[in-house]
Parts: C-alpha cells; structure tokens; sequence
C-alpha cells in the first residue's frame, strides 16, 4: 500500500545520490514491456504503476513522450513526482 512505499522511500533516501541525465524514456518502456507481455496473457490479473522521483528536468523529452504515448494502452500507469528547485 501506500504505507510501504512511504516507508521504502524513507529507507532507501539517505542512501542515494540523485544525478543527471533525466532520461525517463528507458524505464518507461522496462515497465512497458512488463505491461504489454501481462496483456498477452489475456488475463487483467496484473496492473503496474511506475513511480519516478526525480530531481531534475527529463532530458530525452521526445523520446519520453513517445514512451508515454506507447504505454498508454496498456494496463499501467505512470506517477512523476518532481523533488527540489528544477523546473518541472
């Protein structure tokens, strides 16, 4: 739940260094390959949802918009929460 991920990016945030390239595009298309390969299945048994925390400005905004246009037929949803001073 909600709770959990909560938890887990309070866990994980001490240990991490946020870095550029913003490049959104690559992960959107890992999970929208997961997606597609669950809608072969014919089942609605799996949904996924894709959280990005990111602290910087998407630098492959093409490509990123591509992705998102590609995925959206499929049984996932995208969250892309901005943390810090860029402009997103």
């Amino acid at each position: 739940g909600i709770q959990g991920i909560v938890d887990a990016y309070r866990q994980i945030l001490p240990q991490i260094r946020l870095y550029g390239p913003t490049n959104f595009s690559p992960i959107i298309n890992h999970v929208a390959r997961f997606a597609a390969h669950s809608l072969q299945q014919g089942t609605a048994a799996q949904y996924f949802i894709l959280l990005i925390i990111t602290d910087g400005e998407i630098t492959d905004l093409d490509q990123t918009r591509q992705a998102i246009v590609n995925a959206s037929k499929l049984p996932m949803s995208i969250i892309i929460v901005g943390v810090g001073e860029a402009d997103f």
